[in-house]
């Protein structure tokens, strides 16, 4: 089996190249068209799959639900909370619940968002003034001015060039 890196010959078998040190195990099931299924993800909701996933707006409403419901027992803690020890909890209450509070907003809004950029735009038909002349298709068109034609009159009307016959009459003073 030669190494697909530095076509180097090595061993049937072999997992690593002997010259380069490329990973070669793969080699022999690519050539036959056998390579192994790649392994499926986990169906757990994890920050990375949550960030692939298409924005949903149930999603983005139950954030927004269970942001305003840590807001709400942060507050009842605040309030009804100093007779069992409550004092400082319902401060760090408040993270969770603004944080689910702007995760669903944006859920909410980047769905919107997708579903306006889904439909196609409606476009309305106007209808073409009825009195336009009718063209004249067998007329040409006068020709356009050259770009260079400016640019070449000046040409034949040249200054004339000074020419210095000594420099000494050009020495500073």
């Amino acid at each position: 089996m030669f190494c697909p890196k530095c076509a180097t010959q090595n061993v049937d078998g072999a997992h690593f190249c002997r010259a380069c040190g490329a990973n070669i195990s793969l080699v022999p099931q690519a050539l036959t068209g056998q390579l192994p299924a790649a392994p499926q993800e986990e169906h757990g909701r994890s920050r990375r799959r949550r960030r692939r996933s298409q924005p949903s707006l149930d999603e983005g409403i139950r954030s927004l639900i269970m942001g305003v419901g840590f807001l709400s027992v942060a507050l009842a803690l605040a309030v009804f909370g100093r007779p069992i020890g409550a004092n400082i909890w319902w401060f760090w209450m408040l993270i969770p619940a603004f944080g689910l509070m702007a995760r669903g907003t944006s859920e909410i809004v980047r769905a919107n968002q997708l579903k306006d950029s889904q439909s196609p735009p409606q476009v309305s038909y106007v209808e073409p003034p009825a009195n336009l002349p009718a063209s004249m298709t067998n007329q040409l068109r006068p020709p356009v001015a050259s770009v260079t034609e400016g640019t070449t009159r000046h040409l034949g009307s040249e200054a004339r060039a000074q020419h210095v016959d000594s420099w000494e009459d050009q020495k500073p003073s």
